[in-house]
């Protein structure tokens, strides 16, 4: 079945394969011999605390131009074999890298989607959000969405911008003026919303931004401890939201498939969309995201489908839609 992925961060959708490959071109660029702590984190117990080792290692290992573009093919190369047909692949641009610039980074990573979808992975669809981290300081937001703009302008590559970070720090308020800017230029907006429970009036200060779209919203259905009145908004404003099932289930933000929110949302039919997070780290696949999605929710094949299918309506390049309605007709079941 043609998939859409619309929530993938690229630092966390490294296969251990791709990993591997890093760790080997870190050794021979740097002449580190076997011993050293480039080593894969075992990641059998599903903990999130190992699982975030894993960012320790990527940091260590993408300090080069060559890393990065090696890193965003593979990345784009695994969602096409899973059957992805339109991905938006989102990225923090590095700062203070003595190596290279955050343009640099955004210049390689692009190459890297360009060359992919030429020859590898030819009739796939990769665009590009840049994520402002939340913990950064607004200079740091204001050069990110300078670098958004000029490549929005001269590509259609750059098509958005994801606010992310740890949902437990940083004052966002200190953004708003940059995403206003952002979504008067054209650019998309999709931002990380209500992580943790009880944070209302932030919840609350992002619906009325009215971005595009929305990742998790763990907390904001009112079963799930959200607000009445955020919800009514959340209702009003129609802003669909990109589901993660088992970066959740991992992140212990819910406690099990059962009880995730994705299915209050599903029975109120309610703009959804499945998509994986951090597909490395969490060891998933869009595909094993869906059959979750089947096996705890009950969906039919049509259901999955029709997910699936509804999901081009979300995307953020419209010139795309009609082309990828037309594919997906293709495989109606």
């Amino acid at each position: 079945m043609p998939k859409i992925e619309l929530h993938a961060h690229l630092n966390g959708s490294l296969s251990q394969k791709t990993l591997q490959k890093l760790i080997d071109l870190k050794k021979t660029k740097s002449g580190i011999n076997a011993e050293c702590d480039l080593k894969i984190p075992c990641l059998t117990s599903r903990n999130l605390s190992e699982c975030f080792k894993v960012f320790d290692l990527i940091h260590k290992i993408t300090d080069s131009l060559e890393a990065i573009y090696m890193a965003a093919c593979d990345v784009i190369e695994d969602f096409y074999k899973d059957g992805v047909h339109y991905l938006e692949l989102r990225t923090t641009p590095k700062e203070n890298c003595p190596f290279f610039t955050q343009e640099m980074y955004i210049e390689t990573v692009m190459k890297a989607i360009a060359d992919t979808c030429s020859q590898k992975c030819k009739g796939m669809i990769v665009k590009l959000l840049l994520s402002i981290d939340r913990n950064r300081t607004s200079r740091y937001a204001e050069e990110t969405l300078k670098i958004a703009e000029r490549y929005f302008s001269l590509s259609s590559c750059v098509v958005g911008i994801d606010l992310s970070g740890n949902p437990k720090s940083g004052d966002v308020e200190c953004f708003f003026p940059y995403f206003d800017y952002a979504k008067k230029i054209g650019l998309k907006l999709t931002i990380h919303i209500s992580e943790v429970p009880d944070n209302f009036n932030e919840v609350e200060q992002l619906l009325k931004l009215q971005p595009n779209r929305l990742g998790h919203g763990t907390y904001l259905h009112p079963q799930k401890g959200g607000s009445f009145k955020n919800f009514k908004l959340l209702q009003d404003l129609e802003i669909p939201l990109e589901f993660c099932l088992t970066s959740n289930v991992i992140s212990k933000t819910v406690s099990s498939y059962e009880e995730h929110h994705f299915k209050l949302f599903k029975e109120i039919n309610y703009p959804c969309i499945l998509c994986t997070d951090d597909k490395g780290i969490f060891n998933t696949t869009l595909s094993k995201e869906y059959c979750l999605a089947s096996n705890h929710y009950s969906l039919t094949k049509e259901d999955m489908f029709n997910l699936s299918y509804d999901s081009i309506n979300y995307i953020f390049s419209d010139d795309k839609k009609d082309e990828l309605r037309t594919l997906w007709k293709q495989y109606i079941v």
